[in-house]
């Protein structure tokens, strides 16, 4: 078969779940059939940056000035003109886009260039309850008006799709549902000791660890985290708590963290390399995001397998079914996630049992599934835009035998 040219873009490649998703599809994409490029804005921040991650893998890495996060009316519209001349110069069959601003502005660019198939994943929605009406309206317009140029909606979860139509965001044949997928193996197997790290960290080996893989943004509400922690602290002296990740809202997180009376119990870790080998020294995962899409660090933790306590949010609930292999709580509610925290560590058969369960199910989640799925999709998208022979193509400007 011939070699299909592809071009996977997203916003910023920050440390995160559909930035992780990205890279995997890149560089694990069969490469005699699949020819795939990343496009993404400069944009980092204290989350961590996956840009030199992506050029070590090995993958061809274009990173575009005027692709910025913020509504900027100029760039924007500097950055449309520019990906339309980038894609119609790398004469690309697909273009697959990822997170909103590159979501919106990739497809039109993809449209505008002719591409014949155009697809974009939803990892979470950009519109949410917590948003002004008005803001949220826009951004409920912008993605009605795009999805009609979409050939298909990827989403990691089906509640997402459900969202989405709920919202009047295209109809249900458009939609597929492809789970995120993580490199479980990295995961089963820690590379050290749990003593050796909880060593590290200044925590006895024999303490109750909650621990946390996230990024200290509003998003995910690290707030309610460190008030779930002094909540549990104050019915297990002793206990531990461990925030893996950085963000936006550290400074906060450590304001409150003194103010509790935590400092010596809450550890901030920053970003870390070795995700595996710390979660492997948790007892108990715990989630606190306001809203998601399917977060990777949830079949991420049920690889290690940790028993969790998640927020019932969009695709947190696909990962955890409640009372199977964790519990969910009201998001914005710490002390119902402190008395679930608390059911875990009092009762380690509990624990290990959900931990276990969770442990089988993780399978669903193996980046290997989600290649193929992509892989079978794009295949699929492929037949049906070739055109009949001596036919047109199937966009105004493009066509599939010119690739």
């Amino acid at each position: 078969m011939a070699q299909v040219r592809v071009l996977q873009m997203i916003t910023r490649l920050i440390v995160g779940g559909a930035q992780e998703t990205v890279i995997l599809i890149a560089q694990m994409l069969d490469q005699s059939r699949w020819d795939v490029h990343v496009l993404s804005g400069p944009q980092t921040g204290s989350e961590g940056s996956l840009i030199e991650n992506a050029r070590e893998r090995g993958i061809p890495l274009t990173i575009e000035p005027m692709l910025v996060r913020q509504v900027n009316p100029v760039k924007d519209l500097l950055a449309l003109v520019r990906l339309i001349r980038f894609i119609r110069r790398g004469r690309y069959t697909i273009v697959h886009t990822n997170s909103s601003k590159a979501g919106i502005l990739g497809r039109w660019a993809a449209y505008l260039a002719g591409v014949p198939i155009i697809v974009h994943t939803v990892h979470g929605w950009g519109h949410h309850e917590r948003q002004h009406p008005l803001v949220r309206g826009y951004y409920i317009l912008l993605e009605r008006a795009t999805q009609r140029i979409t050939d298909r909606l990827i989403v990691v979860s089906p509640r997402n799709t459900k969202k989405g139509l709920a919202d009047g965001i295209a109809t249900p044949a458009k939609y597929v549902t492809i789970r995120s997928g993580i490199e479980l193996d990295r995961f089963r197997q820690p590379a050290r000791p749990r003593e050796a790290v909880r060593a590290e960290l200044g925590i006895p080996v024999d303490a109750a660890v909650v621990g946390t893989v996230t990024r200290l943004s509003l998003q995910k509400a690290p707030l309610d985290f460190v008030a779930a922690a002094a909540l549990v602290a104050a019915q297990r002296p002793g206990a531990h708590f461990v925030i893996v990740g950085d963000g936006p809202l550290r400074a906060e997180v450590e304001a409150q963290r003194a103010a509790l009376g935590l400092t010596e119990y809450v550890h901030l870790t920053g970003l870390r390399g070795d995700v595996p080998d710390l979660m492997h020294s948790f007892d108990v995962f715990a989630l606190t995001s306001l809203w998601e899409g399917l977060p990777r660090v949830l079949p991420q933790a049920m690889a290690a397998g940790l028993p969790i306590v998640a927020t019932a949010v969009d695709g947190n609930a696909e990962a955890v079914t409640d009372g199977a292999n964790g519990f969910l709580t009201p998001p914005g509610d710490p002390h119902a996630m402190a008395a679930a925290l608390l059911q875990l560590l009092e009762d380690p058969a509990l624990s290990r049992q959900m931990g276990e369960a969770g442990q089988a199910r993780a399978e669903e989640f193996s980046a290997h599934k989600m290649v193929n799925d992509v892989a079978a999709l794009y295949e699929t998208l492929l037949l049906e835009a070739s055109p009949p022979e001596n036919a047109g193509g199937t966009r105004e400007t493009g066509t599939l035998d010119s690739k």
